[in-house]
Parts: C-alpha cells; structure tokens; sequence
C-alpha cells in the first residue's frame, strides 16, 4: 500500500484530491494535513511515500515545508498542487526537485497525471 500524504489548508481541496486519486487507484492509503506545520509533523511521522502539497497555506508556506522535508529525506516524493501559477514560484519549486507542478483545479486528466507519477514512482521503491 502506498501513503500519500495531502497537505492542503483547504478541506475541500482535499477532499477533492481524495476523490478523484481514489478513484484510479485503491492502492493508496491517505493520511491530511490542513497547513504546512501539520504536514512537516505527519511526514516526519508517517513517514509517506509521496506529499501532495498545496503552497499557498498558513503556518508554513508549501515551499518551506518542501525544503524541510528534503533536509529530512533528499529523496522525498513531493507533487506539488496549487494555485500558485506564477512562473518565478514554479522555477524555484521544482529546483528544489519535485516530481511534478500541477495547477489547481484538479481535473480527470491532472488525476491520472498523478496516479501514473504515485504507481510508477511506487513500482520504483
């Protein structure tokens, strides 16, 4: 079973999140955070296979806790799904090496975008 880790200040982004990556794969077991110190908190806890980040959140930004998880673990598995479409904020997020930069609203197609990243980087462990 792979864990995913949503983090995302809006309950409603993640059950959207939820429904649609369920939907293409029961192989996922979910774990929420509502803001980026609780999701520092989980990842550190749960230790998840893959974050789903939004970056717009309070307490910590979503690229802070990106940088915090990656101190943690070089190697984490971090997608990023936000709002936030401006291209300086995009270029720094993904040197900090996400796997991939999705921009809200979540539809079919950015669902099976992810579900392909989550199955192939789960068949790489």
């Amino acid at each position: 079973m792979t864990k995913v880790l949503i983090v995302d200040d809006s309950k409603f982004s993640q059950k959207i999140t939820y429904s649609f990556l369920n939907q293409y794969s029961e192989e996922i077991e979910f774990i929420f955070a509502s803001d980026g110190q609780e999701g520092l908190e989980k990842f550190l806890e749960a230790h998840p296979d893959f974050m789903i980040v939004d970056l717009l959140m309070p307490k910590l930004r979503g690229q802070d806790l990106i940088e915090k998880a990656k101190q943690v673990d070089q190697e984490a598995k971090v997608i990023v799904l936000s709002a936030d479409v401006q291209n300086r904020v995009r270029d720094v997020v993904e040197k900090m090496g996400v796997l991939s930069f999705i921009n809200k609203p979540l539809d079919d197609k950015k669902a099976k975008m992810i579900c392909d990243i989550i199955g192939n980087g789960a068949r790489g462990r």
